[in-house]
């Protein structure tokens, strides 16, 4: 067996002091960049990994974060995770991905593994029914938590996410100015807060406007493309069938045009739809699709140094930072019968 390639070889190698090969190894800027790459290069020549468990063990850091989400492949959360990246990134930490699918069996999990690991921190997008003890035993277990696009109550820490009630009224007061009086909500839940505000923004512009809020005219529950397609069914099978849709999200959106489409509806033309989040492939959508920007990247960039700020020392305070959406208006409200032409896009 080969012998282990140890600080010290590389150091004689370079005639440095191992001192010096250990905080290059650690990205100190104490070593200068190019004295850094040198020793760095020495370190891949010569087979050295860097034993990161000896490391955490001096400095009580592991230089690891968790970050557990719903499902990275909405693009939603994919935009979020880039900004958290980008900004763990410059302070030379690593991060773990889990999906938790709104298991919560599998979000705790992914949480004892991260005590076991002893990580430095989590960023959590909470699963459905995530109780407030289960933030707390991480927080008691010396596992700073800050939470992105949903809340839970009693935490004692900072969430942030966009401002869904100002966001969802936005779109819905769009639709009515474009004389739209008969608009349906598609997805969404009141187990999350993301739901519920979504909810409370649709009612609010209704109500303001003076138009009745019919409960069967919220399709509860989808939340991905094909969820949205096959809600098209049940949307088209709606009494007095409104003419305008809002939907939970672009994917709910994409997919409920779909079905609309499979169905001999035109979107933007026969039926109005509009999504939130405005994910890249909404701009680009057959029609372009009119929704909300939710501020994926601030979210996770602000999520990112609020939980580095708790590594530095910072205490741990329960609010709710709500960063403000902005209205995408594209092709997909269009109404035929006012005659208004939509902005190009």
């Amino acid at each position: 067996m080969a012998q282990k390639v140890k600080l010290s070889t590389i150091a004689e190698a370079l005639g440095l002091s191992t001192a010096t090969v250990s905080l290059a190894l650690r990205d100190s800027p104490l070593v200068a960049e190019a004295t850094r790459e040198r020793i760095k290069e020495e370190a891949r020549q010569s087979g050295y990994i860097y034993n990161r468990r000896a490391a955490s063990l001096r400095t009580s850091k592991s230089g690891i974060v968790g970050v557990c989400v719903h499902d990275i492949m909405n693009p939603f959360y994919g935009e979020i995770l880039k900004s958290i990246e980008d900004e763990l990134d410059r302070h030379r930490q690593t991060f773990i991905l889990c999906n938790h699918y709104d298991d919560l069996a599998k979000q705790r999990a992914f949480l004892d593994t991260l005590l076991q690991l002893g990580a430095d921190g989590l960023i959590l997008s909470p699963a459905i029914g995530t109780p407030a003890s289960d933030i707390h035993l991480a927080e008691t277990n010396d596992l700073p938590v800050t939470l992105i696009a949903r809340t839970v109550e009693g935490s004692g820490v900072t969430s942030f996410r966009g401002d869904d009630t100002y966001g969802m009224s936005l779109v819905v007061r769009h639709l009515i100015e474009e004389g739209h009086r008969k608009i349906a909500l598609i997805g969404g839940t009141e187990q999350t807060s993301t739901g519920r505000d979504r909810q409370r923004g649709y009612q609010n512009a209704l109500e303001e406007a003076g138009l009745p809020v019919r409960p069967e005219w919220w399709i509860k529950g989808p939340r991905s493309r094909h969820s949205g397609f096959d809600a098209a069914s049940a949307f088209l099978d709606l009494p007095d069938r409104p003419d305008a849709v809002v939907c939970f999200s672009d994917l709910v959106a994409l997919g409920l045009m779909y079905g609309l489409s499979r169905a001999g509806l035109r979107p933007g033309v026969d039926i109005a739809v509009c999504g939130y989040d405005d994910i890249d492939e909404a701009a680009i959508a057959m029609p372009p699709l009119t929704t909300v920007s939710n501020g994926q990247s601030e979210v996770g960039h602000r999520a990112a140094g609020a939980l580095l700020a708790r590594l530095s020392g910072a205490p741990a305070v329960e609010q709710v930072e709500l960063i403000k959406p902005e209205l995408r208006i594209r092709r997909s409200s269009f109404l035929k019968h006012t005659g208004s032409e939509p902005p190009q896009s």
